[in-house]
This record gives structure tokens, C-alpha cells and sequence, in this order.
């Protein structure tokens, strides 16, 4: 993921909507609200030939809007819709085999550490980004306190890009800031109704204009 805004920037994780060109149309939306660096597209369950389906609905909806499309956990499907990277909640020797398979043609990171030792461990792989927080696992309003605190450790400490996903609301999103991550995520509390998802992406975009600390100082 490319960061030519000298600030945090936002990532979404695409919703668990059945429909492909529905949820094409909810995504589209969505990036009109402003500044996506990249758009995460899970599974969410879905057969294989579904999952596809839904890749190749919403890759070219999300890289005509300038955003990366990363595929989360499939390879194939992330080569036959064309996206530009694949998202891997794995470990450092997994993520090892993907970046020596896949890099530098695509995108590739993720990893999900729980704890310092296996962040640095998924880091020797020299993934393009490191994520700290599952993309499923905005169950609560607030980021998880040790998400925000490995994000703050390892921006002050490594090169290495990190993405900090956020909870179910968007009122933690100075705080997510002001850990220096490059990258926050967001998923239900941008989709949780459609209808808002473009405001809701403008507003976390303002804040982060106003408030986040820029990261070449």
C-alpha cells in the first residue's frame, strides 16, 4: 500500500453483503466520501466460486476510485479479479512462503500479531504492511487497548507500515491516530448502514486532516 498522504490514512474492510453489484454499489459509495488508501475483501463464509464473484465485482470498483483492492486469504482469487494485493491473517512462516510467492507483484501483509515477538517475527518477512486487530474482529465500540498499544510500539520502532483496525465506532479515531500508524480500518462502523457510509468517510478523513500527527515530522 502506497502512502502519498504524509499522514494516517484509512483502510475498509468490505461488509458480509450477499449481492455482488449491491455491495459493489455500497463500496463505490463509500469511496466517494474521500481519501481510501486500500479496501480489504473478505470471504465472510462464501464458496469459493461466490467469493470470486464478489472479487471481481468490486476489485475494478475500488481501483477506479485510486484505491489498492487486497483479496484477504486467497491467492487465486486474488490473480483471477486482478486485485492488486492479498491479505493474510498468518503467521511469520506463512507469510514468509506468500511474499516469496506473490511479492512483488502483489500486495502482501496482514499477519495479525497478538504480541511483540510474533509482530517481529511476521516482520523479517518484510511484508508490505503489518496489521494489528483481525478484520473481523470489531465486536466493541473501541480499538482493543493492545492493538493500539502494539501499533504505537511498532511505528515508533520499525519501518514497516502498520495498519491499526479500529471498533465499531468512530469516535476512537484521533486516538488511533496518534499512534502513528499509517493506516487505520474501519469496517462496520463505515457500513454498518449504507446509506451513511460516504459521510462517515469524509468525517473520519476531516479528523484525520485536523487532528492526526504528520508522519514525516
Amino acid at each position: 500500500m502506497t502512502d502519498p498522504i504524509d499522514r494516517c490514512r484509512l483502510v475498509l474492510v468490505t461488509p458480509d453483503v450477499s449481492d455482488a453489484s449491491h455491495l459493489a454499489a455500497v463500496v463505490g459509495d463509500a469511496l466517494r466520501g474521500g481519501d481510501v488508501a486500500s479496501v480489504i475483501i473478505p470471504q465472510h463464509g462464501l464458496d469459493d466460486k461466490s467469493f470470486q464473484k464478489r472479487c471481481e465485482a468490486l476489485v475494478p470498483v475500488v481501483q477506479h476510485a485510486g484505491a489498492a483492492a487486497l483479496v484477504a486469504g486467497d491467492s487465486r482469487v486474488a490473480g483471477r479479479a486482478r486485485a492488486d494485493g492479498l491479505h493474510l491473517e498468518v503467521g511469520p512462516a506463512a507469510m514468509a512462503e506468500a511474499i516469496g510467492k506473490y511479492a512483488p507483484g502483489l500486495i502482501v501483509g496482514g499477519g495479525n500479531a497478538r504480541e511483540r515477538h510474533a509482530a517481529l517475527s511476521i516482520g523479517e518477512a518484510q511484508p508490505d504492511y503489518v496489521i494489528f486487530g483481525s478484520i473481523d474482529g470489531d465486536i466493541k465500540p473501541e480499538p482493543h487497548a493492545k492493538n493500539v498499544a502494539l501499533a504505537e510500539w511498532w511505528a515508533d520502532m520499525i519501518e514497516i507500515p502498520c495498519v491499526l483496525m479500529g471498533g465499531t465506532s468512530t469516535a476512537f479515531v484521533e486516538e488511533m491516530a496518534e499512534t502513528r500508524a499509517e493506516f487505520i480500518a474501519f469496517s462496520k462502523a463505515v457500513f454498518a448502514d449504507p446509506a451513511d457510509a460516504a459521510r462517515i468517510v469524509a468525517e473520519i478523513n476531516a479528523v484525520l486532516d485536523e487532528k492526526a500527527p504528520r508522519l514525516g515530522q
